[in-house]
Order: C-alpha cells, then sequence, then structure tokens
C-alpha cells in the first residue's frame, strides 16, 4: 500500500524559505513520477515541480529558479525547497505519485497516490 506523508510547512514571510518534505513508503520511484502540487483557496490544483523516473525534472514557471525538487532514495523521501517565497505561493500543498509514465507530467487527474497536503502561507 502506498503512502505519503508530508511535513514541513509553515508560516513565513515573503523572501523566506521552507523546505517540504514527503515520506514515501509503499512505492518505488523508479516506477513512473513523483511531484509536488498545490492549491490555493479558490483556485485549481497546479502542478509545482515534477521528478521523473529517470532524473528529469519540471516546474511550473512561477517557481523557477526558486524552487528545487529532489529525492533522497536512501530515505525514501521527496523534498521540495523553496526560497524567495512569495504571497502567491500561499497554498496547500500536496505531494502525489503515478504509476503510468505516460501522460503529461503535469496533469494531477494522471496521479495515482496524494498525501493529506501541508499548509504554506506566505506573509507580505
Amino acid at each position: 500500500q502506498v503512502k505519503l506523508v508530508e511535513s514541513g510547512g509553515g508560516s513565513v514571510q515573503a523572501g523566506g524559505s521552507l523546505r517540504l518534505s514527503c515520506a514515501v513508503s509503499g512505492y518505488t520511484y523508479s516506477s513512473s513520477c513523483m511531484g509536488w502540487f498545490r492549491q490555493g483557496t479558490g483556485k485549481e490544483r497546479e502542478e509545482v515541480a515534477v521528478i521523473a523516473y529517470d532524473g528529469r525534472t519540471s516546474y511550473v514557471d512561477s517557481v523557477k529558479g526558486r524552487f528545487t525538487i529532489s529525492q533522497d532514495n536512501a530515505k525514501n523521501t521527496l523534498y521540495l525547497q523553496m526560497n524567495s517565497l512569495r504571497p502567491e505561493d500561499t497554498a496547500l500543498y500536496y505531494c502525489a505519485a503515478r504509476r503510468l509514465r505516460i501522460g503529461s507530467w503535469s496533469d494531477w487527474n494522471l496521479y495515482n497516490y496524494w498525501g493529506q497536503g501541508t499548509q504554506v502561507t506566505v506573509s507580505s
């Protein structure tokens, strides 16, 4: 059974940093890809960053150069380092994993497994 548990969210001021962690069990990184998604109040869920089975990464334009996705296979943990945070980054952040390699990485509908989410709040 796949289980994803996020941690590391919190409240910071604009310009600050946070590192999100996702403890992974029951899932093989080589299967497909994993990613971080977010959903702000009244907004649709969107891709933040994805890392594929071969190490390739993808980021939504708004976080490029500020966020970094990585994984530690030994610790079975997925990370999202977030720097230079902005108020518009405020959202509930989810860790997700998928079984299939085909299809758009950014389509959250194609992800099979989800964590419970961790809140990130950035004040101006």
